[in-house]
């Protein structure tokens, strides 16, 4: 029988058939944090009951973080508390933390990868529904709910029904200034905030063969912005080499045998789709969104249609008219980084912009690396040197302002270019206005002080 990717990954881990269609699946790591294993732990003490396998956990802290002056005591006394309250349940349960200030801290889905924890062929579950973004790597990775948490951290197992199977295939060349995040504000505008429901999305094609694996993490950390339940790839020569010599990556003497089973992880040829998508590359534009869900974007130099009724809300929201281009609307604050744009490839994208130039004295710009090694190798390159230079604030690692959880936010009414993965009312503060785009289209915004089309700069 001809097995899809997911297919393969989900059947070698599936522990037991339930008699109502459920599956009790086997997961190899989960990923926990401050914000959502707190009430975890608590169950698994109100029970008795430990942690089955402290060494398939990994905790990280991420969301609640400041991104200045990490060394001193947090000052937000509940932030503080989540932090203290993880640290706590680490060191009684014997489950790794990279705490803040630790050298492998970081957002929990940018860690994972290169860390070399997240390898081709595993299953991956953590209470953040980005959890998709492994699935770059060849991974089943998904989020799920605090009990599902605690589930698993007793049982290093999950029930679930199996989801159905949706393929995306991309291919042609992209344009110059066209990035990987373009590329899924692209199809996520055309499937639907709802277009990928009960599915689990591959992503294919010659597109998407001829990107780097962090620009895939882009690509799957957003497929659940279309209500998919999770993203992959099918790892390659590109997956190998990037997993292979990291820290926490199969020693030396075992990686023939790694590479042999992680070769064996693709689409059989044959294999039926529940559902499949084509898009064309060379169609696709530098993308922003417009309202208050990332299906709500249009590309760069285009009019906003909100024609619909269900779209009247976002654009009052927003402040915005049907009709209206966003090309040329001026705009408060910059932010860079996060789990889908912070890694080390959008710092060097938009250092390359920007070096020699200055940003507008309008704007606040904050570059956000999503880990502590990010943020190392960045001053390593001297990226924290031409971004600092040209009127960037570089911070320190965590979430921040992608979401308003933290220290970091954007004040209410102000319009704010992120590359995060969320624009929803308030998701950057109470009243902010967020306006999503690749690195090279918030940077390019950070320079003019309004909403350009980065293409006539590279021109």
């Amino acid at each position: 029988m001809k097995k899809t990717l997911f297919d393969k990954i989900w059947d070698a881990h599936v522990v037991k058939k339930m008699d109502n269609g459920s599956d009790l699946l086997f997961i190899d790591r989960q990923f926990i944090h401050e914000v959502t294993s707190p009430q975890a732990f608590a169950g698994l003490r109100e029970r008795g009951v430990p942690v089955l396998f402290p060494s398939r956990v990994t905790a990280t802290a991420d969301h609640n973080v400041p991104t200045r002056n990490q060394h001193l005591p947090v000052k937000d006394e509940m932030s503080a508390k989540q932090i203290r309250e993880l640290e706590k349940n680490c060191r009684e349960n014997g489950v790794e933390l990279f705490g803040l200030g630790h050298r492998y801290n970081g957002i929990v889905h940018v860690i994972g990868p290169e860390l070399g924890l997240t390898r081709p062929g595993m299953t991956i579950v953590c209470g953040d529904s980005h959890t998709s973004t492994h699935g770059a790597l060849g991974t089943v990775a998904f989020g799920i709910g605090t009990s599902q948490v605690e589930q698993v951290l007793a049982t290093q197992c999950l029930l679930g029904e199996k989801p159905k199977r949706m393929r995306i295939t991309v291919s042609g060349k992209l344009s110059a200034g066209v990035a990987a995040k373009d590329v899924i504000l692209h199809i996520i505008a055309a499937l639907g905030a709802a277009g990928g429901n009960g599915h689990f999305v591959e992503y294919a094609g010659n597109t998407v063969d001829a990107m780097s694996v962090e620009e895939r993490m882009t690509i799957c950390n957003m497929s659940i912005e279309m209500g998919a339940r999770g993203g992959l790839i099918a790892p390659d020569e590109k997956t190998m080499a990037y997993v292979a010599g990291r820290t926490f990556s199969p020693p030396p003497g075992d990686m023939n045998e790694a590479l042999a089973y992680w070769s064996s992880l693709y689409t059989d040829a044959g294999a039926v789709f529940d559902a499949e998508y084509f898009f064309d590359a060379e169609k696709i534009v530098p993308m922003i969104t417009y309202g208050t869900s990332p299906a709500q974007a249009l590309p760069v130099d285009g009019w906003i249609p909100g024609n619909a009724e269900n779209e009247k809300r976002a654009l009052d929201y927003m402040h915005f008219n049907a009709g209206d281009r966003l090309v040329g609307k001026k705009i408060d604050f910059v932010f860079i980084g996060s789990c889908t744009n912070g890694r080390i490839e959008d710092l060097r994208a938009v250092a390359g912009l920007v070096a020699g130039k200055k940003i507008a004295e309008s704007v606040t710009a904050w570059i956000v690396p999503g880990s502590k090694e990010v943020e190392t190798q960045a001053r390593a390159e001297g990226l924290d040197r031409i971004l600092e230079s040209a009127g960037f604030e570089f911070r320190q690692p965590g979430c921040s302002a992608c979401l308003g959880m933290n220290e970091d936010k954007i004040p209410g009414g102000k319009y704010c270019v992120s590359t995060g993965n969320r624009n929803f009312e308030g998701r950057q503060g109470p009243g902010a206005r967020t306006i999503l785009a690749a690195p090279l289209t918030a940077a390019a915004a950070a320079l003019y002080g309004y909403i350009k089309d980065v293409r006539t700069i590279l021109n």
